[in-house]
């Protein structure tokens, strides 16, 4: 198995569980992509509690999508399906529909253009009102595309729903389709 661990997913699932059960309360299904799901800590952890939800975890990294399978397989958690290869930069994932998006600490991270391919696909896959829901570091240059997203978002019929502290340094901002 390659079960692989990151503390802060550890630590940040419990946080992001209230936000995810605000925008998409049960018993309605939903089907939720993922994109950067690293480890598969999270989606196991988040999947389980969400049961209604299907959860459709994802990562360009080979190793991330072993470790996502191994804690999947683990974990048993059904409604986890097995993770995709998709790259936020890269046009494949906008060819699939989602009632929601999650991104959770990547786009700190990501290359130039993340934001803006971002906003330009989950314009595409939402269905009117569709959460797009981004966890991001708080402060310092880290917490910039939260403010980008912010920023940009109008452009690409996205409306700000709510920002929240989640703790452990992070912020959620939740856009929604217009």
């Amino acid at each position: 198995m390659s079960l692989r661990h990151a503390p802060l997913a550890a630590r940040l699932a419990p946080h992001l569980l209230p936000l995810l059960v605000r925008w998409l309360p049960a018993p309605e299904p939903a089907l939720l992509l993922e994109l950067g799901s690293g480890t598969g800590e999270q989606a196991v952890h988040l999947g389980a509690r969400l049961p209604w939800l299907t959860w459709q975890p994802s990562d360009p990294d080979p190793e991330s999508r072993a470790s996502i399978a191994a804690w999947t397989a683990r974990a048993g958690v059904p409604n986890v399906l097995p993770p995709l290869t998709l790259d936020l930069l890269a046009p494949a994932w906008r060819l699939r529909t989602c009632d929601a998006l999650l991104l959770v600490n990547v786009l700190h991270a990501a290359p130039p253009g993340a934001t803006e391919a971002l906003l330009a696909g989950a314009a595409g896959v939402l269905p009117r009102g569709g959460p797009l829901l981004v966890v991001e570091p708080a402060a310092g240059a880290a917490g910039a595309p939260l403010a980008a997203l912010e920023a940009q978002a109008p452009r690409h019929g996205l409306a700000i729903a709510e920002r929240r502290s989640l703790g452990e340094g992070c912020a959620g901002l939740v856009l929604r389709l217009r």
